[in-house]
């Protein structure tokens, strides 16, 4: 049952975004209208997960690091758009599981692979869990780029209203496998995953995943 904050909890997101920034969504057709969809998404500001969650015109649910809901308060708050904890760095077995229930009752599940905010605003080397959901559950996968919510800092940036854009890319599906799912297997997933992810970003947001050949924005 989806609690009566989230409809709070949305209106407020929403109208802040609108009144103190630049919003922007680009690449609504890539998402499908109904259907189990995995999305996964670079990780800059802790508004991002609600920010993904207010774009989208479907039911979306999305982890969330396990620190968070320590906070009662901000625990609420993300947890009345759906949002359930992940222990990061460990195989989180509850987490999956729910993770599966999610796209089996045919709903958006939101992942940020980094698992944590770059401080740089440039995609740092991902953990493995959203390629091993996606290859166990064969669903498509839709990435999404986020930019400008790393300008949210202090209280100058209300003056100047920084641009935010949240750009959804083309399904796609990873390549299947009939083996049991390996480490080198998922390592290889996840950089197909961060890839997509890298292709909608600003070369300067690409970091790690930033192809050979490419500007490095952090050389002078």
């Amino acid at each position: 049952m989806i609690r009566w904050f989230y409809y709070v909890a949305r209106f407020i997101v929403i109208v802040l975004l609108r009144l103190l920034t630049r919003w922007q969504i680009e690449g609504m057709e890539n998402v499908p209208s109904q259907g189990a969809l995995l999305m996964v998404a670079n990780h800059l500001h802790l508004i991002d997960p609600p920010l993904v969650s207010v774009s989208l015109k479907r039911r979306a649910i999305f982890m969330a690091k396990e620190e968070l809901f320590r906070s009662k308060f901000i625990g609420y708050f993300i947890g009345s758009f759906g949002a359930f904890p992940v222990h990061r760095g460990q195989l989180d077995r509850k987490a999956i599981r729910q993770a599966e229930r999610v796209l089996a009752e045919g709903y958006i599940l939101i992942m940020f692979p980094e698992a944590t905010r770059s401080r740089k605003a440039q995609l740092q080397p991902a953990y493995r869990g959203s390629a091993l959901i996606a290859l166990r559950n064969r669903v498509p996968i839709v990435p999404v780029a986020i930019t400008g919510t790393e300008k949210i800092k202090g209280t100058s940036w209300i003056l100047h209203r920084p641009k935010i854009i949240i750009q959804f890319g083309r399904p796609f599906y990873l390549p299947a496998t009939d083996n049991k799912l390996s480490r080198p297997e998922l390592t290889e997933s996840t950089n197909i995953i961060m890839e997509h992810i890298a292709e909608l970003l600003p070369v300067e947001y690409r970091g790690h995943y930033l192809k050979s050949g490419e500007p490095d924005a952090t050389e002078s």
